[in-house]
């Protein structure tokens, strides 16, 4: 990607949204996008003035909950799924760290008489389709 395309494209987490054309990207009316807020689903980012900012992370967001809702789960059990995918792709992520760190250990320090385990591939998010 050229500097300049960089430099146009906003970063997934950068909070440059204002609601409406959040509301627009995400397919919701503005209400439903101050209702999750309340609740607490989806969180956006706040200007000086308390204006809500919203990334193209909190539009995804936004659309995930929109799913389950539209699967009849409750704005708790949203909260609920949400920490806990978090969570894995956080555990996720470290176990990945922990496995280079360890790869890398076993490389500059063989093991004698030790199988070598095999390379597995790690899935941090699998997206349905």
């Amino acid at each position: 990607m050229s500097d300049e395309l960089k430099n146009e494209v906003p970063a997934d987490d950068a909070a440059v949204y204002v609601i409406s054309v959040a509301a627009e990207i995400s397919g919701l009316h503005p209400q439903t996008l101050r209702q999750y807020d309340k609740l607490g689903l989806v969180s956006p980012s706040r200007t000086e003035g308390r204006n809500r900012r919203y990334s193209l992370r909190d539009i995804a967001l936004l659309r995930a909950v929109q799913k389950l809702v539209g699967e009849g789960i409750n704005h708790a059990g949203i909260r609920r799924i949400i920490e806990l995918e978090s969570a894995m792709a956080n555990m996720a992520i470290e176990v990945a760290q922990l496995r280079i760190e360890v790869d890398a250990l076993v490389e500059a320090n063989p093991p004698k008489g030790l199988a070598r385990r095999s390379r597995s591939e790690v899935i941090v998010y699998k997206q349905d389709k």
